[in-house]
């Protein structure tokens, strides 16, 4: 069997980065130093390397962030009221493995999403599914999905993700179907895996803005109880350079 043959069938088998690497090999003579064994070794560290880049690629991709934002561009400066102990350990993802829930409060501008974000980047860099959602308009097409019979589907896709981001939590008004959706979101996720919710809204008033007092105990049982608390202060980030909400 000659070369080109066993780079074609290296292709066939969708080992690419097996395939390219022994290309540059047989162009530049790169391991002429190595052991059978030891190039074996390259070569699968390198295709190893590529499918689990190419993953991260892909979680990234369905996982609809905003804005790029990661754990080493977090700013703890004394105003804003975020322990970077404290954050560090969240950012080891711990949480995620006890399937606990993270709670991030603040004004507008203070970087809350960013925070939420910085978490879900992380998560995927670990090969976790993450989604993030704007909480208003998840509910918006989660009605739509309940007219068009696809309800239950959406909701075992949520129900996949190793972790969901809800941002701008409680910026507009439960009615009768939000609250359901969210109810069915919180209990599939509950003591099963995690969820980080944003929002300019005290937890405090969570009771009044969703309503329906025996569902938001149900609902707020399942999230508050289980959850890390951020309570940003300071005024907006987005007065200047730094990352922002």
């Amino acid at each position: 069997m000659n070369n080109n043959q066993t780079l074609e069938k290296l292709k066939q088998m969708r080992l690419s980065g097996m395939a390219t690497l022994h290309l540059q090999q047989l162009e530049n003579n790169l391991y002429t130093e190595v052991t059978c064994d030891e190039y074996l070794g390259i070569l699968v560290d390198h295709q190893w390397e590529q499918r689990q880049q190419q993953q991260i690629d892909r979680l990234f991709k369905q996982a609809y962030f905003k804005q790029k934002a990661s754990i080493a561009e977090v700013s703890y400066n004394q105003e804003r009221n975020l322990d970077k102990n404290m954050f560090h350990r969240l950012a080891t993802l711990d949480f995620m493995t006890r399937k606990e829930n993270i709670i991030i409060t603040g004004a507008s501008g203070v970087g809350k999403s960013f925070l939420a974000q910085a978490f879900g980047n992380q998560a995927c860099l670990n090969t976790k599914k993450v989604r993030y959602a704007n909480t208003a308009r998840l509910f918006a097409n989660l009605k739509l999905a309940k007219l068009d019979g696809t309800y239950l589907k959406e909701l075992k896709k949520l129900a996949k993700m190793d972790l969901l981001i809800l941002d701008d939590f409680g910026l507009q008004g439960f009615d009768k179907q939000a609250r359901e959706s969210l109810m069915d979101i919180i209990d599939d996720r509950h003591q099963n895996c995690s969820t980080i919710i944003a929002s300019q809204i005290p937890v405090s008033v969570w009771y009044e803005i969703i309503g329906e007092g025996t569902i938001a105990d149900a609902i707020l049982d399942r999230i508050v109880n289980s959850s890390h608390r951020i309570e940003l202060k300071g005024e907006s980030l987005r007065k200047g350079t730094l990352k922002s909400n």
